[in-house]
């Protein structure tokens, strides 16, 4: 059957608006500009879906009704009949104002305690983000490979590295969330750290996005 016909990998993005102590989160900017970037600068086009792009409240505990509803979301889309199989991608876009490179997040942990509040003003906890799945030093990975996707993002001319670091961001909490339904549900997650405009420009962030869907295209496929 998987001879009939191409397969998909289908990537939904999402991005953060401005919280305390940034002043632009370039992460709103880049799902909401995707798609007409890509409509414009995206030469191979072969397999690639590119699903929502959406951008996210908060990155703390008020998120989980809008996570949980676009994740499920791309649960419930019907593929097109020209596609016999296809895999699901979540690819969480968070602004680390600190940093000069690109960051691929390889885990997140079950800890709800961060060194500032979420953009609603929540204050984090020390305590687990989901009790169920035991103390607050549980982990959960991502099962894309992070390291080939990041010798194919240095390939097209990136500085980007590896990061086991996202518990120490507010945004973990959606991270650990997304890889938990990922395990569930058989799809893919991934969270990327980026600079502010200002430590790397607008420009070369959004070629970064459209490289990384290349890239995770070409390793998922």
């Amino acid at each position: 059957m998987g001879s009939e016909g191409p397969t998909a990998v289908t990537i939904n993005i999402t991005g953060f608006k401005k919280f305390h102590g940034v002043a632009e989160n370039p992460t709103e900017k880049m799902a909401n500009n995707l798609k007409e970037y890509l409509a414009k600068n995206t030469q191979s086009k072969d397999n690639v879906v590119l699903g929502s792009c959406t951008v996210l409240e908060t990155a703390g505990q008020g998120a989980l009704a809008s996570l949980y509803q676009l994740l499920q979301s791309a649960i419930n889309t019907k593929e097109p009949e020209s596609v016999t199989s296809g895999k699901t991608i979540w690819v969480h876009f968070g602004v680390n104002s600190g940093a000069t490179k690109f960051a691929i997040e390889q885990q997140a942990v079950n800890e709800a305690t961060f060194r500032c509040p979420d953009e609603l003003g929540w204050k984090p906890q020390h305590l687990p983000i989901v009790p169920s799945d035991g103390p607050i030093s549980t982990v959960r990975k991502t099962t894309l490979p992070v390291e080939e996707i990041t010798k194919g993002l240095e390939k097209k001319g990136f500085e980007v590295i590896t990061s086991d670091d996202a518990g120490r961001f507010v945004c973990n909490y959606v991270y650990y969330h997304s890889l938990r339904f990922a395990e569930q549900n058989k799809t893919y997650s991934l969270f990327v750290h980026v600079p502010l405009f200002v430590a790397v420009d607008e420009e070369t962030q959004m070629r970064f996005t459209a490289s990384l869907l290349e890239v995770l295209t070409s390793v998922c496929k």
